[in-house]
């Protein structure tokens, strides 16, 4: 594990956070808080590719993505249930 990879991992979820809340923007918690839980779930994402996965950095920013945009629509949809 090193700095590059986790740097790479923190901007793909964050892109990815953007991009899903973005798509739904019923749902979407706004550009700062879909940043932050994208940048989270892009780095769990991203180990969980490293190191489950075997995969290299392609593997890594793809679930990095991936996951980056799935959290925050996950948040949104529980926040929005419970208001």
């Amino acid at each position: 594990m090193n700095f590059t990879s986790l740097l790479v991992q923190l901007v793909s979820g964050a892109v990815g956070g953007n991009l899903g809340g973005a798509a739904a923007k019923a749902t979407s918690l706004g550009p700062l808080l879909n940043t932050i839980l994208g940048a989270l779930g892009g780095l769990g994402g991203g180990q969980v590719a490293a190191a489950g996965l075997g995969g290299g950095t392609a593997a890594e920013v793809g679930t990095s993505a991936v996951v980056g945009a799935l959290l925050p629509l996950i948040v949104g949809m529980l926040k929005k249930k419970s208001a």
